[in-house]
């Protein structure tokens, strides 16, 4: 089973729009994964919970299957945890949960 790990820090609008979002829909939707797992952290919570247009993006994340976690410390500080869980986003605390996925030799995209 193959499962890509993105780890999505940028708030930076057209990366998310024109890279992650453009290849993580496409790549689930084309089945060139079995399994891929966003985890928003640093700024891109703040991103998510202020922008329309990214909401959609994660809404269309998940209705293609991908999973989409945050990191709760991250959308704590910025104060947006109540708002992402709003659109479906799994809040939690990450560290250790990064961790495995890296000690799993789990393919990890960060931008």
């Amino acid at each position: 089973m193959s499962r890509l790990n993105v780890l999505w820090t940028t708030d930076n609008k057209d990366t998310v729009t024109h890279m992650l979002g453009m290849y993580v829909v496409n790549a689930k939707a084309q089945g060139w994964w079995d399994e891929i797992n966003v985890i928003i952290w640093g700024a891109s919570a703040k991103l998510v919970a202020a922008d329309q247009e990214i909401q959609e993006l994660v809404s269309e994340m998940l209705n293609h299957g991908v999973t989409v976690e945050a990191c709760k410390a991250c959308s704590d500080s910025f104060e947006v945890t109540t708002s992402l869980k709003s659109f479906g986003v799994d809040v939690h605390y990450m560290g250790t949960t990064l961790s495995k996925y890296i000690q799993a030799d789990d393919k990890l995209l960060t931008l």
